[in-house]
């Protein structure tokens, strides 16, 4: 019965609706006119557009399991591995550097802009380093390796990923005086737009949301971020505004002419958990034991993905180059869809 007991409890934690269970079992609604009784009502949102997700697939049979297998796989490790980890790092990074805040917001409308934008950056900062430096890039890996698109998607992480994303974008927020209502609230609108724009084709074929597509970061462009054609790699890097994508020239459309083609440029078995989740690790390790002197085991530690102590380099920005025509080639490869 306990292990019953602990399948419905983690069922009930993963649609998100232990609230509303709770509301309906007291009849006391009430708490929908608070703001965390809203955030509750709209937490099992993504979820249950996974289900549907899956049902439709089935429906039309187009349900394929190793789409939905590996990410599964993780999310159920993840639940053992980090379940307190993330809130950990941001209860210390709070408790740390609160007091050394240039100043300290309120939980208005114009500090709500204000905060988004600095959390964006900040995403913008985990998010670049996380494909710039080959140590982050382990961590971050097991999201990119899926070869097809969905909302299981955004369950596939690294355990320690969310730690290491929680205290970069904590701590830049916390310093630029974001105060930590309105951070836990900024949070909550990420992650459930983090979650939607991950929706799979099947529900959402063309995902570029008409107008939206030129104003905010939509499931097309975060299509592309997971795309490993060479014109798409290392962009899109935002998660909800594009703004910091197109001040640091990261911001890509995706192209009719370019079909995406999903997970990462490594040749490995996707349907294999332990090389999704542990293979860039394994080859790492094997890079550092290899490479001569110190200088370069730590150079593969923090350079680039693809770097190479040979000169023989394949980073993003090398494979992007060579894979580049010629301008006068190109007049159709403009930055508009």
């Amino acid at each position: 019965m306990n292990l019953l007991n602990e399948l419905y409890q983690e069922l009930i934690s993963f649609l998100g609706i232990g609230s509303l269970l709770d509301m309906a079992h007291t009849g006391n609604y009430k708490a929908l006119l608070t703001l965390d009784g809203i955030l509750a009502a709209i937490s099992p949102v993504i979820p249950f557009i996974l289900l549907l997700e899956i049902l439709r697939a089935i429906l039309y049979k187009k349900f394929r399991i190793e789409d939905y297998k590996i990410p599964f796989l993780i999310f159920i490790g993840n639940r053992f591995l980090s379940r307190f980890i993330s809130i950990a790092a941001i209860a210390f990074c709070i408790g740390l550097l609160e007091k050394h805040a240039v100043f300290k917001t309120g939980f208005t409308w114009y500090w709500l802009i204000y905060g988004y934008i600095v959390w964006e950056f900040a995403h913008f900062i985990y998010h670049f380093l996380a494909h710039k430096i080959r140590l982050f890039w382990c961590l971050h890996s097991t999201h990119h390796a899926p070869q097809s698109m969905n909302l299981s998607v955004s369950y596939a992480h690294f355990f320690l990923e969310g730690p290491y994303a929680d205290v970069i974008r904590t701590s830049i927020c916390i310093l630029a005086g974001v105060s930590p209502p309105l951070l836990f609230f900024i949070m909550f609108i990420d992650g459930t737009w983090g979650a939607f724009i991950h929706i799979g084709e099947n529900i959402l074929p063309d995902a570029r949301l008409g107008f939206l597509n030129r104003i905010i970061l939509t499931p097309s462009h975060h299509r592309v971020h997971h795309a490993r054609n060479p014109l798409y790699m290392d962009t899109n890097f935002c998660n909800l505004l594009n703004i910091w994508d197109r001040v640091f020239g990261t911001f890509q459309y995706e192209k009719k002419e370019v079909p995406i083609e999903y997970g990462i440029t490594r040749k490995m078995n996707p349907n294999n958990f332990w090389d999704v989740y542990f293979g860039e690790i394994y080859y790492l390790a094997k890079d550092v034991a290899k490479a001569p002197g110190l200088k370069n085991k730590i150079l593969y530690i923090f350079m680039p993905p693809g770097w190479s102590h040979t000169g023989n380099h394949q980073t993003a920005r090398m494979v992007k180059k060579q894979s580049s025509p010629s301008p006068a080639m190109t007049p159709h490869l403009s930055s508009r869809p």
